[in-house]
């Protein structure tokens, strides 16, 4: 079990409703040891379906800031974690509960549509 001590050393505070940023050095604090759910986003600078979901990211990171992490992932830059999770295309979206994947989605799509396929794994 980690203390909220080694929490507050290991991992820098982020307010509620923002997109955390993880790589492959903080991605156990930030999403696996999360009390929350995490929707992480694998995503690179190059990739314009990627730049599409940052608004969308964000705002779900605002609406449901009580109840999900919503957390960002360089893939070029975090290639361990990259490929431990089987990113072959970006976007590619992982709901982690508990360190667990849930789900996995390939692909950017709407607010809307983003919601209706992590419903069930808030």
């Amino acid at each position: 079990m980690i203390t909220s001590e080694v929490q507050d050393r290991s991992v820098p505070a982020v307010p509620a409703g923002t997109v955390w940023h993880a790589d492959d050095t903080t991605f156990g604090e930030i999403v696996l040891r999360s009390p929350l759910p995490v929707l992480v986003d694998f995503s690179a600078e190059w990739c314009p379906p990627c730049r599409m979901m940052r608004p969308v990211l964000a705002q779900i990171a605002a609406d449901l800031a009580d109840r999900l992490r919503v957390v960002e992932v360089d893939a070029d830059a975090s290639p361990q974690t990259a490929i431990a999770y089987g990113v072959l295309a970006m976007p590619t979206l992982v709901v982690v509960r508990g360190g667990e994947t849930v789900t996995k989605l390939v692909g950017a799509r709407s607010r809307r549509r983003l919601l209706a396929d992590i419903a069930d794994q808030l």
